[in-house]
C-alpha cells in the first residue's frame, strides 16, 4: 500500500464538504450514526471492519449504545490523508445501502 501524505487544511475543508454530518477534530475526521438498537450498530461496524480490513486501513470506533462514532486518521502521517476520506465515503456508502 502506498503511503498519501497528509492533506493541508484546504483539502481537509474541500473534502469535508463531500461528507455530509463529517466533521474534523485535530488531525482526524469524525462522524456519530445513531441506530434503531444495539445490534443494528454492531452490525453496522462489522460492515465497517471488513472495508477497512481489505483496505488496510482501521478506524477508531467509540460505542455507546445506538450512537457509533468512527474517527479516522492516518496516524503513521501525522494527520488527514486521501486514505481517511475514501474510508469514510466507504462508510457512508454502507450507512445509506
Amino acid at each position: 500500500m502506498t503511503l498519501s501524505p497528509a492533506l493541508s487544511d484546504i483539502e481537509i475543508q474541500r473534502s469535508l464538504g463531500t461528507l455530509p454530518g463529517w466533521s474534523r477534530k485535530g488531525d482526524a475526521i469524525t462522524k456519530t450514526y445513531h441506530f434503531a438498537t444495539f445490534p443494528a450498530g454492531i452490525a453496522f461496524i462489522g460492515q465497517v471492519a471488513d472495508v477497512a480490513e481489505a483496505m488496510q486501513h482501521h478506524p477508531d470506533i467509540d460505542i455507546r449504545y445506538t450512537r457509533v462514532t468512527f474517527t479516522l486518521s492516518t496516524h503513521d502521517r501525522g494527520g488527514i490523508t486521501s486514505l481517511d476520506f475514501d474510508l469514510a465515503a466507504r462508510i457512508e456508502a454502507l450507512a445509506a445501502a
